[in-house]
């Protein structure tokens, strides 16, 4: 079409000429990841951080925001391309001829403060970890066993387990680092040597990270994100969609419509009923079952729940290691629910107190819907049930111990997160006697996840999955639910593609503007 116009004269060839390099710029800018941008972007989540506090980011809510972003670990499992177990703050690491390991930190990192780091300060924010004198949430991964961390030198640091850890450093990817000179107490304003720093809090309005000029990795393309809050998945699609908000990581599947902005993707949480084994009558394991058999999870599917979503018999997804094809999931049995509950009642077991159902407002799309009909199901086979709706912080009273005295029969629903591949994430915090968020106390359970964490190769995959099937079929530990799958709305200015660990960490570093 321009060299149709095309004219004899030197103007009009000149003039023609701008217009064709004028179109190539244009269409090699459309084509060419070369013509990359960077600048602000604004994210949209569902649940706001109650806390900002390094050692909690293990905890969804809050390591979306700053995990890898503003703190960072030794070590990262990379999720996006499959490379495995990546270098992050240590270089390299190696196993010691006595079973501990070794790590080689990187040189020239600062924190945001404008601090050296070094082997102290990755000590110190172990310790602090461990310490009684807070709650950090990553404790609850070390259960089970003693870590010992030794300083080498200023950029070597060993670690010794007890028993033996073979997937210790796996397990580092859990540890964020902070400054040897940060208190043992929760701090509200992190401190990291990430490639962001918190440049604004408002509780209740936005979080605002902004790029570190001094970082020691790649600069990226994010200069800054601010994280807004909505409750209503429809709202935070809206947003994107007007372009209020760059990108939420999480919208319902109801608003997943539009193919140029919305991606579906293979989510690493598990959704469930944990059940208060210590209070009656959910101490009678027939209680149990009729809960499990009282649930259409079929009928989810497709509804309130994607259709892509799988009917989970363990806390963990599969293809974590150990994973145990052979468990089935609870039927559909209400006429076998009232029967349990008939057995029950005739030998004394009390029913008349209600149980109550504690969700988490927000912690994914439809969980409103989801709990009221699971009510509804349980109450169709005779169960007394409430259902209260809390935000996250009071969600973790009851969640997490030490559980409240004089409480009554109770169940937490909740999501549980392991994207890591191994049951060692999952485990001892969930289901050993001294486990932060057991319900139960299980001796065999206790002695299948000590050897089963200390183990290796095929022994290691046969003790897990021997366990999921004991906690399934004899414990009936709880009310197992689905495994999920995410939607995101992503606005075409970006280029970005969630992954499983999407609704647990979402690092800025991979996000690529057009």
């Amino acid at each position: 079409m321009v060299l149709g116009n095309r004219r004899k004269d030197v103007g009009g060839r000149t003039a023609v000429k701008k217009m064709i390099v004028l179109g190539a710029l244009v269409l090699g800018s459309a084509l060419s990841p070369a013509f990359a941008g960077s600048g602000p972007i604004k994210i949209v989540l569902a649940e706001e951080a109650d806390l900002l506090e390094p050692c909690m980011a293990t905890r969804s809510n809050i390591g979306r925001v700053i995990m890898q972003n503003v703190s960072e670990t030794l070590t990262e499992l990379d999720v996006r391309n499959h490379k495995g177990l990546m270098p992050r703050l240590a270089e390299k690491w190696e196993q010691n001829a006595d079973g501990s390991w070794r790590f080689h930190l990187r040189h020239g990192v600062k924190f945001s403060d404008g601090t050296a780091f070094d082997a102290k300060d990755v000590k110190h924010s172990f310790e602090r970890i461990m310490s009684d004198k807070n709650a950090c949430e990553s404790r609850r991964y070390f259960g089970g066993m003693t870590i010992t961390p030794a300083i080498v030198d200023d950029y070597t640091i060993d670690f010794k387990a007890d028993p033996a850890q073979p997937i210790l450093p796996l397990l580092m990817s859990l540890v964020t680092i902070v400054p040897e000179e940060t208190p043992l107490q929760f701090v509200r304003e992190p401190v990291g040597t990430g490639p962001y720093k918190l440049t604004n809090w408002t509780p209740g309005q936005q979080i605002v990270l902004t790029s570190r000029d001094d970082y020691w990795g790649p600069k990226p393309e994010v200069t800054q994100a601010t994280y807004l809050f909505r409750a209503d998945p429809s709202v935070r699609a809206a947003m994107v969609q007007t372009g209020e908000a760059d990108l939420s990581p999480s919208i319902s599947q109801l608003d997943a419509t539009n193919p140029a902005t919305d991606f579906s993707y293979l989510d690493s949480e598990t959704v469930y009923l944990r059940i208060d084994h210590n209070i009656p009558p959910l101490n009678d394991v027939r209680i149990r079952r009729a809960l499990n058999l009282a649930i259409d999870r079929q009928a989810f599917l497709g509804t309130l729940v994607p259709k892509d979503a799988l009917l989970a018999t363990a806390i963990v997804p599969p293809p974590t290691l150990g994973w145990n094809p052979n468990v089935k999931v609870f039927p559909y049995d209400p006429d076998g629910a009232k029967k349990l509950l008939a057995e029950a009642k005739a030998d004394g077991v009390k029913l008349d107190t209600p149980i109550t159902i504690i969700a988490r407002t927000a912690n994914f799309p439809n969980v409103t819907e989801i709990m009221e009909a699971i009510q509804a199901q349980l109450q169709d086979v005779g169960f007394k049930v409430d259902l209260k709706f809390v935000e996250v912080a009071e969600h973790e009273q009851y969640y997490s111990k030490p559980f409240k005295e004089g409480r009554g029969p109770q169940i937490v629903a909740a999501m549980h997160d392991n994207a890591k591949g191994d049951p060692s994430f999952s485990m001892f915090f969930k289901y050993a006697t001294n486990g932060t968020q057991s319900g139960f106390s299980d001796p065999k359970v206790d002695d299948l996840i000590k050897r089963a964490s200390s183990a290796v190769g095929e022994n290691r995959a046969k003790l897990w999955s021997e366990l999921f099937a004991y906690l399934h079929d004899d414990v009936v530990a709880d009310v197992l639910l689905f495994h999920m799958v995410g939607f995101s709305r992503v606005s075409e200015r970006l280029d970005y593609k969630p992954t499983m660990a999407t609704n647990s960490m979402l690092q800025l570093s991979e996000i690529k503007i057009k």
